[in-house]
């Protein structure tokens, strides 16, 4: 059960990197459709004039949205392949901007989200399915890295630039010509990606509907599988939540920042990913022994920054602002260690399956937190060190549970040694290691 099935693996040529590229472009277009409205959130307030918890409700349907779509995307992306899934990721990212920029109304707005949410929800399981087609497994982690890293320009160009064209041409002329710009880009995906080396489409599944059930069932009783959720729920959420929306209202309303400081600020997020994604990622790759490891040093990590944004007297200066964002940064590319869980502990025909179950976690954080950041803004009149400690409930939980099934994973690992199956990485035992845990107990429902 723990050790993944020996496959013939690809072995990665120039012809490889350029496909992954142009997939990977269309993560960037979808990270930045889906941070947006992190900087446009104080100029969808006053088009639509809604207040805070309303506000939030655009990345709660959003996040919502993405995150229930993403065992469905694991499962469509196995049995009709990435290729197919990223044309229609654009197809609905382009339709949900183009939304966005005619709509007057609340309501129609937060359909054009929604929208949005659903193409970027086919995007990056499709992306990593086709690293898995396309790159042996020692690449993996790394391609992942540089996925992710890549993404964040997408996070860039929705700061100071995204700014600077609402405050100028406005509303409806930047987000209509993002969304068209969308969709040109269908055809470029068309013409060059291909599922695998060898083929521009994967046969399409003729698995039966019992047999997808029975495939995700396994997806979700593999220990492995479960640690990569719980990953992924504790680490990208922090940033999520600042990025995707209440970055800059806490630095502009909280701090007393100006619109154009605060999306300055905000590119240290940017920074920070696009120089810790490829270390990160690297270094794992060679050595997966130490990827628990990474991970709880960065939850703690995460624990003293906001630990010091919300205790600091008065305003937070830029000098530390700064260092703890990019310090929240690093969830980034720790997060993306849930998806190498998922690849290593089981086979290849349910990766995006797996790919998509662990993908939930940091979207599910993300939505709880925001909501509730929201909320309590507006119970309080505005109070961001109240609403704030939201986060700090969020990461102890994920931390707590990401510790449960850590021990479960090794345990299965050292009891697959045990009886001479091959593993999918060699961990050294501690006294606090335990063989005991059993499978009806890995299979429990959290």
């Amino acid at each position: 059960m723990p050790s993944r099935p020996t496959t013939t693996m690809p072995t990665s040529s120039l012809r490889s990197w350029l496909i992954w590229l142009t997939a990977a472009v269309v993560y960037v277009l979808a990270v930045f459709h889906r941070t947006s409205l992190g900087v446009a959130g104080l100029d969808a307030a006053e088009r639509f004039g809604v207040g805070s918890a309303a506000l939030a409700t655009f990345t709660v349907l959003q996040i919502s949205v993405y995150a229930a779509m993403q065992v469905p995307t694991g499962l469509l992306v196995d049995r009709f392949g990435p290729r197919r899934i990223l044309v229609w990721a654009l197809l609905f990212l382009g339709l949900g901007q183009v939304l966005l920029a005619v709509s007057q109304t609340y309501a129609l707005a937060l359909v054009a989200r929604g929208v949005v949410g659903l193409g970027d929800a086919l995007t990056f399981v499709s992306v990593l399915r086709l690293a898995a087609n396309h790159f042996p497994g020692r690449q993996y982690m790394l391609v992942t890295a540089l996925t992710g890293a890549l993404g964040f320009v997408g996070n860039l160009v929705a700061t100071l630039p995204l700014t600077l064209l609402l405050a100028g041409p406005g509303w409806t002329p930047t987000f209509l010509v993002a969304g068209l710009a969308t969709f040109v880009f269908t055809a470029v995906v068309t013409l060059r990606v291909h599922d695998t080396p060898t083929t521009r489409n994967s046969t399409v599944s003729t698995a039966s509907a019992s047999e997808i059930v029975g495939q995700l069932k396994e997806a979700l009783r593999t220990p492995g599988t479960r640690l990569g959720f719980w990953t992924h729920f504790s680490t990208p959420f922090s940033q999520n939540v600042l990025v995707f929306l209440w970055g800059l209202p806490f630095l502009v309303d909280g701090q007393g920042y100006s619109a154009t400081t605060a999306s300055s600020l905000l590119a240290a997020f940017v920074i920070g990913a696009l120089v810790s994604n490829p270390l990160v990622g690297g270094f794992v790759g060679r050595r997966p022994e130490w990827r628990m490891p990474i991970v709880g040093a960065q939850l703690a990590l995460t624990g003293v920054v906001w630990a010091v944004l919300l205790g600091w007297p008065g305003q937070v200066p830029v000098a530390v602002l700064i260092p703890a964002f990019v310090i929240l940064s690093i969830g980034n590319p720790c997060s993306l260690i849930g998806f190498a869980l998922a690849r290593d502990y089981n086979p290849v025909s349910r990766v995006g399956t797996a790919t998509g179950i662990v993908n939930v976690g940091g979207f599910v954080a993300t939505a709880v937190a925001s909501l509730a950041v929201g909320v309590l803004l507006e119970v309080t009149g505005g109070n961001y060190r109240i609403a704030l400690l939201t986060m700090v409930a969020v990461l102890a939980f994920g931390a707590w549970r990401m510790l449960v099934w850590w021990r479960r994973a090794r345990a299965v690992v050292f009891a697959a040694e045990d009886r001479g199956e091959p593993v999918p990485v060699r961990l050294r035992r501690h006294r606090w290691d335990t063989a005991r845990t059993s499978v009806e107990r890995a299979a429990s429902p959290v």
